[in-house]
């Protein structure tokens, strides 16, 4: 499984706002910004922020996407 931050972007479309704006109406720094870029794990303190300054909830910036993995090797 992995994290995606695909609906925040979409979020801050609909909002008119930018990467910058959010940054700074989160408080939040460039390295976690870039973070959230890549997809990558952020703070829960983080994502909070985020949601506070957005006036949202934390399902409505991210989501679990589940990835098709093989299943285990099960020989013996």
């Amino acid at each position: 499984m992995s994290i995606s931050y695909k609906k925040l972007w979409k979020l801050l479309i609909d909002k008119d706002m930018k990467k910058k704006d959010l940054r700074e109406a989160a408080g939040i720094s460039t390295a976690s910004m870039a973070k959230l870029g890549k997809n990558e794990n952020v703070n829960t303190d983080i994502l909070i922020k985020v949601c506070k300054a957005l006036n949202c909830d934390i399902s409505d910036i991210m989501e679990i996407e589940k990835t098709t993995e093989p299943p285990p090797n099960t020989k013996e």
